[in-house]
């Protein structure tokens, strides 16, 4: 069973649509759901009472911190990542080489290897395209193989994991 780096970040929508419409879509196409959340995410995903639902979509644990020396890895190496919604701040962080979460540490481990997989789902208003930076973040991203989306107001996020390789048994 292909194992799925499912990431999310705070963007709106996430704690009514993150398990609904990419969590539980994606473990119902085979996927074995490696879930890591910003620390934000996680708060916001709390806050709703969604933890648990995740929890129940996978036999990982549902991340937001790193783990402390010693401890054993609570996720094994997925070679497919979908991060959504990333938000516009992780897009930038994530170009950038910055991994201050452990989210961001996770993609950050991985991009730019062949041997992975990145889809990114991006949700931004309308008004971050006129940052003279956010077209280069895009740029950055998609020259490293990283396969972009931005996930559209009022149309579902289930989309995206169309950009998704099928999982293998």
């Amino acid at each position: 069973m292909t194992v799925l780096g499912l990431v999310g970040s705070s963007c709106g929508g996430l704690d009514t649509r993150f398990r609904a419409e990419l969590a539980a879509p994606a473990a119902g196409r085979g996927h074995r759901l490696a879930i890591t959340l910003t620390p934000a995410a996680h708060r916001w995903l709390d806050a709703a009472g969604e933890l648990d639902g995740l929890a129940a979509l996978t036999d990982l644990p549902v991340r937001s911190v790193s783990r402390l020396p010693g401890e054993p890895r609570p996720h094994p190496d997925p070679a497919v990542f979908l991060f959504a919604p990333a938000s516009a701040n992780s897009v930038a962080k994530l170009a950038l080489g910055i991994a201050d979460n452990q989210a961001l540490t996770v993609l950050g481990d991985v991009l730019g290897d062949p041997a992975a997989t990145i889809v990114v789902g991006y949700q931004v208003q309308d008004t971050r395209f006129r940052h003279p930076a956010w077209r280069r973040h895009l740029d950055t991203l998609a020259e490293a193989g990283v396969r972009i989306r931005r996930l559209e107001y009022g149309e579902p996020w289930s989309d995206i994991l169309d950009l998704l390789p099928g999982p293998t048994p």
